[in-house]
């Protein structure tokens, strides 16, 4: 019998079937599990160190769930010829209708007109600002996969799409070949790029600056890419109408100003944890365990193993 670890939460009604009637699923390993464990499925808030790796000594592959590796110490787990397997397309529909919906709610003012309803307030409705997707501009920071399908949904609601994407080709009518073109074009910013050096803070004074007042800015992606001390500045002046972060520098993240601001629009980093997506992300995850234990090659890793 093979062991596979959990580390972290894991949905075993999902997961024991992709992995066979061969594999015993570990939910709480201990550390005689770990040791003898060839296999293991990793949430995202798990930090996996070459410490971690020392201790599963016995390891043939771990598979994240999701695509960011910024807890995985890829480099040790490649030192050791072991696969991190990543589960990309798993939640591309639901991060995608995450950011449209965390747009829509900024455009709209739903909490503000929310608020004037119970509040009592009916009379004050005009002083709240309702916008339109239709016809905005809306940039996209990053054409993979949650970029294309978000232009998708944007271009069904009448608006002007913009993206762009250093490295994955954007079609003509959308692409922008300059960050500074688009940031200077677009009334809405949605961000879906990796966490890279050249990609932290992305989004920084600088950067928020060149945005037309009253802008609105989405992260759905990796927290770090959003300077919050310049975004807060950015919303106290006007320069920024609002924001949408779905994810932070730390996780849970550490109180900041900014999550107190009116404008602010704030979920725990469950965009693509719809029921549909977080399902098929165990799926994958376990699916890619189980072709390495199988000694064929998993469909995607983050290490080229």
């Amino acid at each position: 019998m093979h062991t596979v670890v959990a580390l972290g939460a894991v949905d075993e009604e999902l997961v024991r079937p992709m992995l066979g009637d061969d594999c015993v699923l570990v939910t709480e390993p201990t550390d005689a599990d770990l040791a003898v464990a060839v296999g293991a499925i990793v949430r995202a808030n798990v930090v996996v160190d070459r410490s971690l790796f020392d201790r599963m000594p016995a390891l043939r592959v771990l598979a994240r769930t999701g695509v960011g590796t910024e807890r995985v110490d890829v480099d040790a787990a490649t030192e050791r010829g072991i696969p991190v397997v990543i589960t990309p397309g798993s939640n591309t529909r639901a991060v995608a209708e995450g950011a449209l919906a965390m747009a829509l709610t900024l455009v709209k003012s739903l909490p503000a007109l929310d608020a004037v309803v119970r509040g009592g307030g009916w009379n004050e409705r005009d002083r709240v600002p309702v916008g339109d997707i239709d016809g905005a501009t809306v940039g996209i920071v990053g054409y993979g996969r949650i970029g294309q399908r978000l232009a998708e949904l944007l271009v069904a609601l009448g608006a002007r799409v913009r993206a762009y994407d250093p490295v994955t080709p954007v079609p003509d009518e959308f692409r922008v070949d300059e960050l500074d073109d688009l940031l200077r074009e677009s009334s809405i910013v949605s961000l879906h790029v990796p966490l890279l050096e050249s990609t932290r803070h992305i989004i920084d004074a600088r950067a928020l600056a060149l945005m037309p007042p009253g802008a609105i800015l989405i992260n759905c992606s990796r927290g770090p890419l959003v300077e919050l001390d310049a975004a807060l500045e950015a919303l106290r002046s006007g320069r920024l109408g609002g924001i949408g972060l779905d994810v932070f520098d730390d996780e849970p993240p550490t109180p900041h100003p900014l999550f107190q601001h009116p404008r602010a629009l704030l979920t725990p980093h469950v965009m693509g944890l719809s029921h549909k997506a977080a399902a098929q992300t165990f799926i994958d995850a376990a699916r890619g365990v189980r072709a390495v234990l199988d000694g064929d090659r998993p469909a995607a890793t983050a290490n080229g193993l």
